[in-house]
């Protein structure tokens, strides 16, 4: 009796730790390859492995075309949960559609399209994800679309709110956390939307950004990133150097810019807080490399840290540097991937190292590596099976 009830228990706990083996956690970088007609976009699947390495498994493909193209910081992949399982959302620009795909199996959800008058054929569409909902910048009609997140990695769209910059500027990144949504427009004015009953509406603090007025309009933020307690916002600006600005929204509202930067870069496009809200990615979008600042959660300050050597491919696989991910969903980081767009686009691993006070930006010695189903690849995202 005594060896039987043994042998059972032994039994029940190889069949456990098989199950175990068989749903481990796989950490993807994942890509909107942004193809054109009429090949067929897709999801691109990479895995993580050993120091960040990542290896090409396979992509999905979502039976639409995007545009190989577009405003750098309108993020055209997003990762989700549907309530089972999480999800990558992607958009496809000359489809005027969102394609859902589920990460555990790999497979093609569901495909959604907002109304009948949403396009962003020329700049794409941007996405963001907060509370259940999912929002679509349409970038030629400037509307967000509003749809609400479904079983299956599938999109049911609600309706659209039409916005425009101060001066006629169209709509491009988007950022939201808990009931507030911040946009960016090309006119280099921003905004701010309550998002608390699902729909946006605005917060009435629209206004020209300061790095914008100062310039005279040569400079314009771009891409938004939100500290982890909503107390500031903080702009990447397209520019002939690296601008950032950084605005106090602690009152439910955007506050007057302050402006940061550096003359070691040509425009900072796409930007990416650490985990801890300490480091500041800056991507060189028009140049070749990367930049860390340092950023004091307290009083909102930005003070430039380092850059990395030049990334390797410039003119002879890519022409800009794009979004960026983390490497690691702690601390500081640990570095970025970042997406390189060319007609042989890749993605660079740029480890990040703090010693005594002083960081090193260095480039993975197998870096980069190839997205072979992309010709224009500008957004990448983190995305890990159940």
């Amino acid at each position: 009796m005594f060896i039987t009830r043994f042998l059972r228990l032994a039994l029940i706990a190889v069949v456990y730790m098989a199950a175990t083996a068989v749903i481990a956690q796989t950490r993807y970088i994942v890509t909107n390859d942004d193809i054109g007609f009429p090949l067929p976009n897709g999801v691109s699947f990479f895995s993580v492995g050993a120091n960040g390495a990542l290896t090409f498994q396979e992509q999905v493909n979502t039976h639409s075309w995007g545009i190989n193209g577009g405003y750098f910081g309108a993020n055209r992949v997003v990762t989700a949960s549907d309530g089972a399982q999480p999800c990558v959302f992607i958009s496809q620009a000359v489809s005027g559609n969102i394609a859902g795909v589920a990460v555990n199996t790999l497979s093609l959800g569901g495909v959604a399209s907002g109304s009948t008058t949403d396009t962003g054929q020329s700049n794409g569409i941007g996405l963001v994800v907060q509370g259940g909902y999912l929002y679509a910048s349409f970038t030629d009609s400037n509307t967000i679309g509003m749809f609400s997140i479904q079983g299956g990695c599938s999109l049911t769209f609600i309706n659209d709110t039409a916005v425009i910059g101060t001066n006629g500027g169209g709509i491009n990144a988007m950022a939201t956390h808990g009931s507030m949504m911040i946009v960016t427009y090309t006119d280099g004015s921003m905004e701010s939307f309550s998002i608390a009953n699902g729909t946006p509406v605005s917060n009435g603090d629209k206004q020209v950004s300061t790095a914008t007025v100062k310039s005279n309009d040569a400079t314009y933020p771009n891409e938004i990133q939100i500290t982890a307690d909503g107390h500031y916002a903080v702009f990447g600006d397209t520019s002939t150097s690296i601008i950032l600005e950084v605005s106090d929204i602690s009152s439910g509202k955007l506050s007057p810019t302050k402006v940061f930067g550096t003359a070691n870069g040509i425009s900072s496009s796409n930007i990416l807080l650490s985990p801890d809200g300490t480091v500041l990615y800056v991507v060189d979008t028009q140049g070749d490399a990367v930049s860390a600042f340092a950023f004091n959660k307290s009083t909102g300050r930005l003070s430039y840290g380092c850059s990395s050597g030049p990334i390797r491919g410039q003119s002879e696989s890519w022409s800009y540097l794009a979004h960026a991910a983390l490497v690691s969903h702690k601390g500081n980081g640990g570095g970025v991937y970042v997406a390189e767009f060319g007609g042989t686009s890749g993605i660079a691993l740029i480890h990040l190292n703090v010693a005594n006070g002083t960081c090193t930006l260095q480039e993975d010695a197998a870096s980069p590596f190839l997205d072979p189903n992309s010709t224009g690849l500008l957004s990448i995202a983190v995305a890990t099976s159940q």
